[in-house]
């Protein structure tokens, strides 16, 4: 899903064991947009940033001898929260592609302005990190 040009004030980033494979599957399983990679000639990944809607994602491979690496060794998985504009097409791509899906496909009680229920799912990537795809859409008030 490619943006609209807006500069994310806020980029969650993850570490990976494996940059490279977490950049082919948050692509291919949940359809993110790759907007930059840089990756030394050791296959390290160094910086990669990936799109969905007007929100990114920021992901490199987990370097222990980096000074974030240093600081950052002992982090655990994170859950990430994504809005989809359709719950059921994105979850049928994710299980086409093999997601691991750890909270299945249904309606929550919760709304958002529109005062419309949420339809959601969770899924974990292949390094454990929690990723949630859902319709609501939170609102940051004026």
């Amino acid at each position: 899903m490619a943006g609209n040009g807006a500069t994310p004030t806020i980029c969650p980033t993850l570490r990976y064991r494996d940059a490279k494979a977490a950049v082919a599957f948050l692509k291919d399983a949940f359809g993110f947009t790759e907007v930059a990679l840089y990756e030394g000639g050791d296959g390290v990944v160094h910086h990669a940033e990936l799109a969905y809607g007007n929100g990114m994602v920021m992901l490199g491979s987990a370097q222990n001898d980096s000074a974030f690496g240093r600081i950052a060794k002992d982090l655990g998985p994170v859950s990430v929260y994504v809005v989809v504009a359709d719950a059921d097409a994105h979850h049928a791509r994710a299980v086409a592609a093999g997601a691991d899906v750890v909270l299945p496909l249904s309606d929550q009680p919760y709304s958002s302005e529109e005062g419309v229920g949420s339809r959601d799912y969770s899924a974990r990537d292949p390094e454990g990190n929690i990723w949630s795809f859902g319709t609501y859409r939170p609102r940051i008030p004026a």
